[in-house]
């Protein structure tokens, strides 16, 4: 069996690629259903997985082809098909992973090593849910149930036992978490956005996150401010409304495309002078600055432009990046972990083929046995058959743990013919029977390398 992932991510194709190739959540149960017509139509069965989200979009499958490049490039061929697009239109921005490399890499996106923010966690419940969508559409069997539950926890470990998603990495995070180390419970401050743009909107989603509900939008078109405020359960105002609200609030956030300051020492003056001592704590995070500098200069009044911003991120990213170094430790061995437990399946077949003759020629010998002791009553009759799947349970117990032992050793390959020559048993009959389309049945996997392929281009 060849496991492959196939793909393109934020590193390999701009986001106008990534939208083509998408899968929208209300596509996802037909996508699969398609994946799963493919591999039976390419390979005659196969499992398959498909994580899409606005960074990345990965088909993940397992079947029993020999060539690797093969299955690349049907996979990469499914990719296409479903938006009507050809190889030219997006094979330069497509990577593939091949066999344990495939493992690794699902193990590397689910714990946020291969996101856009690194450490981010909301990628871990993208892959639970993708993982989920393919097991009720019945497109994941034995392998992809065992990868994808130990990515799942392998992600809980790398977050557990390092601080990988530790610290802000990111300016409007980054403002959330200032605000947090002075007030410490954001629930109990009131909070002002000043701006209703896509970091307004950042940042207003980071506050949120980080507990605060007393939240007003303020914008100079008032709709926008609404529109931003409703969304997220705030209030709204304008920008006329300024003056009365840094009067009650306690942390303010700026982040508008405003030409000149909207916050200057006299105005924030006025409202210190009605605060009665409370701090005023102000994040600008607008280029150009929407406070002025002076501001900082005053009593009570703690100013973060967006260089004090960025100096705090990239601190914290290179600690994440610090934390990333022990996640990658986390990976190594996670991965022959996963390696040990594919090598183990090659002798599954023959194990069960090994038991299932010493148990007939248990039950022919008993046979025997009994038709010459007709006499011999139920009770002894259970005694003698429970007494015979003892014997054969201890005698086959020992090499089958050594066959296992073997096998994830990675030494299975000329003991398993030399068991089957032993002890005379048919190689088809140790092969699985071929399995209901989309459900594999638990036949030898062989990790085809710890390879990559990369398509037309260079992977992430």
């Amino acid at each position: 069996m060849l496991i492959l992932a196939v793909g393109l991510n934020h590193r390999t194709a701009p986001v106008e690629i990534r939208e083509r190739l998408s899968v929208p959540q209300a596509d996802l149960e037909p996508a699969l259903d398609a994946l799963k017509a493919h591999l039976r139509r390419e390979a005659g069965w196969g499992e398959g997985v498909l994580v899409s989200t606005c960074n990345r979009t990965e088909v993940y499958a397992a079947g029993p082809w020999d060539d690797a490049a093969l299955a690349t490039a049907s996979l990469a061929g499914f990719l296409a098909s479903r938006k009507g697009l050809s190889g030219e239109d997006f094979g330069p921005f497509l990577y593939s992973h091949v066999g344990l490399d495939a493992a690794r890499h699902l193990f590397r996106v689910a714990s946020g090593l291969d996101a856009m923010l690194l450490g981010e966690t909301q990628v871990l419940g993208q892959v639970r849910e993708a993982y989920l969508a393919a097991h009720r559409a019945g497109s994941v069997g034995k392998v992809f149930h065992a990868m994808f539950r130990q990515a799942l926890a392998v992600a809980r470990r790398v977050h557990a036992e390092t601080e990988i998603s530790h610290n802000a990495v990111s300016v409007p995070y980054a403002a959330v978490e200032l605000a947090r180390r002075v007030f410490g419970r954001l629930d109990r401050s009131g909070v002002l956005v000043v701006g209703a743009g896509k970091m307004a909107e950042l940042t207003v989603k980071n506050l949120l996150g980080a507990g605060s509900v007393r939240l007003v939008v303020c914008n100079r078109t008032r709709s926008r401010a609404e529109d931003l405020a409703a969304a997220w359960g705030g209030t709204a105002a304008g920008l006329d409304e300024l003056p009365a609200l840094l009067e009650s609030v306690d942390v303010v956030i700026t982040s508008t495309d405003a030409p000149e300051t909207l916050l200057d020492a006299r105005l924030v003056e006025r409202a210190l002078a009605r605060r009665r001592g409370r701090p005023l704590f102000i994040v600008d995070i607008a280029v150009p600055r929407d406070v002025a500098p002076e501001v900082g200069q005053l009593d009570n009044v703690f100013l973060y432009d967006i260089d004090d911003l960025e100096a705090v991120v990239a601190q914290n990213l290179h600690e994440r990046r610090k934390a990333a170094e022990l996640a990658e430790a986390i990976m190594d061995e996670e991965v022959e972990r996963f390696r040990a437990w594919l090598n183990a399946l090659d002798v599954v077949p023959l194990i069960r083929s090994l038991r299932e003759q010493a148990h007939a020629i248990r039950r022919s010998e008993l046979e025997e046995v009994f038709r010459r002791l007709p006499e011999l009553g139920e009770r002894e009759r259970q005694i003698i058959e429970a007494m015979t799947v003892t014997m054969v349970n201890k005698f086959l117990n020992v090499p089958t743990l050594k066959l296992k032992e073997f096998a994830s050793e990675g030494r299975a390959g000329e003991t398993l013919q030399l068991v089957r020559r032993l002890f005379g048993l048919d190689q088809a009959a140790a092969s699985e029977a071929e399995p209901e389309a989309g459900r594999p049945a638990a036949s030898p996997v062989t990790p085809h390398g710890a390879g990559r392929t990369t398509l037309k281009g260079s992977g992430p």
